[in-house]
């Protein structure tokens, strides 16, 4: 392979660094203790840049659509598309936990069930969600808050708002969205040199877990994880795959495609860490960037089918573990219950833990102290569910430009074989 090729491929950077991670945090527990800044850094660098870059990303999108009409039409059909798969993934999370039963046998002692780090999780979901609460919360209360706060819904919410109103304008628009044009390029700019840095985050991110968990924590909830894996492994390839299929595109060479990303995500646990990358990957990959800039900024709050299929199976998990019995009508309940929860959940890593635990302490029959059995192991519990979001939302982006006829199969198909 050429030297300068191997120079550019990051996902071999990133995979090196990987390695190299958890022979650290194996050999040299103690001083690998202290890597987790260079992975938290590097996702705060990322956060920092996401909300102007959905702003300008949303805006510019939308003006530049031909009209108001095309922009109601796709995102009506970008949301029937995720409330249809993010139920699929729900489903699928609760049909493989109720079958393999991955909780049975831990005959868990709840009065013993007691974790510092619980505590913190548990105070932030004191005020149970409700349907209402949810829809005001996406108005933020000032316009800067909604930056400030870095919450996507609202950002988004504030983005849809003024798009609308910058293409009422007509043509008179076109000097503010060339500036913002500019400032979205400049952003991409940042951001590209931000992401260089991923090695060394990924590098953080496994030392860290490895010396602080160790090879070791894995065993005793073994069988959840190999559940999880293979929900989210059977939601990719079978569900996804059949999307995939219909808009004639090989599901191999689309993770191929991604390979740069899911590499990324998989070291950080993070999804919203290659954000702006999905941004290019999705235009280059022949989808209009109207399309791009309102879906996949879009999927990043409400699409989240790897976070679905998490919810579903840690709730049965807690509730097989702790021998908490649960009538078919309360499962069901459990479902409508994560379909709620699901949605706002950002790509952050961790996020997740906080939905299940607003999950369980909203039905009131799952205790919650139970999540104290996965607090442990979470993060390997976040690689597949952040996986699973950012092929879901790549899909996503690619099934809605198709159904609204602005998806370039001629370029998707050179790009997919490397022309």
């Amino acid at each position: 392979m050429n030297p300068r090729r191997l120079h550019h491929r990051l996902y071999l950077w990133v995979l090196g660094a990987m390695v190299l991670g958890i022979l650290f945090g194996f050999f040299f527990p103690r001083p690998a203790l202290a890597m987790q800044p260079l992975a938290t850094g590097f996702i705060k660098l990322i956060r920092m840049l996401i909300a102007p870059v959905v702003f300008t990303t949303v805006v510019v999108g939308m003006a530049g659509m031909s009209n108001l009409k095309q922009a109601g039409r796709v995102g009506l059909k970008a949301f029937v598309w995720f409330e249809g798969m993010t139920t699929l993934a729900l489903v699928v999370g609760w049909a493989v936990a109720a079958f393999f039963h991955p909780g049975s046998g831990m005959n868990a002692d709840l009065g013993a069930l007691k974790a510092e780090d619980l505590q913190s999780t548990l105070a932030a979901v004191s005020v149970k969600p409700t349907i209402s609460g949810f829809f005001l919360n996406i108005i933020p209360r000032t316009a800067v808050g909604a930056f400030a706060d870095g919450d996507m819904l609202q950002v988004l919410f504030l983005s849809v708002l003024f798009g609308v109103a910058l293409a009422g304008l007509g043509a008179g628009n076109r000097p503010l969205v060339c500036f913002l044009e500019q400032i979205s390029t400049v952003l991409m700019r940042l951001i590209g040199g931000v992401i260089k840095l991923a090695p060394l985050a990924v590098f953080g991110a496994m030392s860290y877990t490895v010396s602080k968990f160790g090879v070791a924590s894995l065993h005793p909830i073994l069988k959840l994880l190999a559940c999880l894996y293979l929900s989210s492994l059977f939601f990719v390839f079978v569900c996804l795959g059949l999307v995939l299929r219909f808009c004639r595109i090989s599901l191999w060479k689309f993770l191929r495609y991604l390979r740069d990303e899911l590499v990324i995500v998989y070291g950080t646990g993070s999804s919203e860490s290659v954000f702006p990358r999905m941004i290019w990957k999705m235009e280059g990959l022949g989808c209009s960037k109207s399309v791009v800039g309102l879906v996949l900024p879009a999927g990043y709050s409400f699409n989240l089918a790897g976070s679905a299929i998490y919810l579903t199976m840690g709730a049965l998990f807690v509730a097989q573990a702790t021998n908490t019995p649960l009538t078919l009508w309360q499962e069901f309940c459990l479902l409508g219950v994560c379909l709620v929860t699901s949605k706002g959940v950002a790509g952050v890593a961790g996020g997740g833990f906080i939905a299940l635990a607003a999950t369980l302490a909203s039905l009131k029959t799952i205790p919650v102290e139970g999540m104290a059995l996965i607090l442990g192991v979470d993060f390997f519990l976040t690689q597949a569910r952040a996986l699973t979001n950012l092929v879901s939302n790549g899909v996503a982006t690619v099934a809605t430009a198709c159904w609204e006829k602005e998806f370039d199969a001629g370029q998707a198909a050179r790009v997919l074989e490397g022309e």
